[in-house]
């Protein structure tokens, strides 16, 4: 279930965190959409400003965007010119339908309790031998942030836990780097990249 105050934060936030969203694709994106094969069927979660559908889009993928927050979701619609859905991540109830789910900077606002149940539902949705590829801010435990966003703040430990509590991944690789985010503090990002 999506925190409210988080919620709250992107619908008051919207415009701006969209303007904040303008760079350039992530290598870990790029990286992705190599994997995939041609016209691949990818479910997006979070997709914020749509920066990232829009590469995939512009690359001839079937993307399905989503985001639980209705604001921001109507910004990238207006962005993409194409449809983005409103899902919540204990929401999702597809089963079997994508190559690929790319989940970047968005699961790691879903409830620690939720979590492993979260990757369950994503391992259902994709084929077998489907992509998932997802971030997180590593941290010793929930919290928040200092605009009362609510984090999951995993360590690397705890959240291959999840993965491996979820389902039977493929090929689970978790890989950490530095870097920032939208309140441009120094950020340990944990990637995890697996496949049904």
């Amino acid at each position: 279930m999506a925190d409210n105050n988080t919620l709250d934060f992107y619908a008051a936030n919207a415009a701006d965190y969209v303007e904040h969203g303008q760079d350039e694709p992530s290598s870990h994106l790029r990286a992705f959409a190599q994997l995939l094969p041609p016209k691949a069927k990818i479910l997006e979660l979070g997709t914020g400003s749509g920066r990232d559908a829009e590469y995939l889009l512009q690359r001839g993928f079937d993307v399905t965007p989503t985001d639980a927050s209705a604001e921001l979701a109507a910004h990238a619609e207006a962005r993409l010119n194409h449809p983005v859905h409103i899902l919540a991540f204990d929401a999702l109830e597809d089963v079997s339908q994508y190559d690929a789910v790319w989940a970047c900077a968005c699961l790691l606002h879903a409830p620690a309790s939720e979590l492993t149940d979260d990757l369950s539902r994503i391992h259902r949705a994709l084929k077998p031998g489907g992509l998932f590829v997802a971030s997180f801010k590593a941290g010793h435990g929930e919290g928040r942030d200092s605009f009362g966003r609510y984090y999951n703040y995993p360590s690397a430990d705890t959240l291959l836990a999840h993965y491996r509590e979820a389902a039977p991944w493929g090929d689970l690789q978790l890989q950490s780097e530095d870097g920032s985010g939208y309140d441009n503090l120094r950020t340990q990002w944990l990637w995890v990249t697996a496949r049904r």
